[in-house]
């Protein structure tokens, strides 16, 4: 059990740090977002996954898991919504040419 405990919040981590990465290196702020939106919320899952085990069956590891369901089901949504609201703001995503990007069709105000 301890061995799933220690990989759990490793790979948590590991996922935090590529994010982290991501953050740093990526061109944009759609692809930035794309990065930490994705190892955050990996992230936090895997870690709170592994503390949840690590204290056994109790009250306290099921509050843990009630917060990562929160956390799954709240990171992504408030991704895209960041991400839908720089769209409607007009913020240029990255391109290695520097051509403009076709816009979105359709969109309701």
């Amino acid at each position: 059990m301890d061995i799933l405990v220690i990989l759990l919040i490793s790979m948590g981590t590991f996922f935090f740090f590529t994010s982290t990465i991501g953050l740093l290196r990526l061109p944009d702020f759609y692809s930035r977002m794309h990065a930490t939106g994705k190892g955050d919320t990996l992230g936090a899952l895997l870690s709170l996954l592994g503390l949840a085990l690590l204290c056994g069956w109790s009250l306290t590891s099921l509050k843990i898991l009630f917060i990562s369901v929160f956390v799954f089901i709240t990171s992504p949504t408030a991704t895209h919504a960041l991400l839908r609201a720089a769209f409607d703001s007009k913020v240029k995503p990255w391109t290695k040419d520097g051509k403009i990007m076709r816009e979105a069709k359709g969109r309701r105000k």
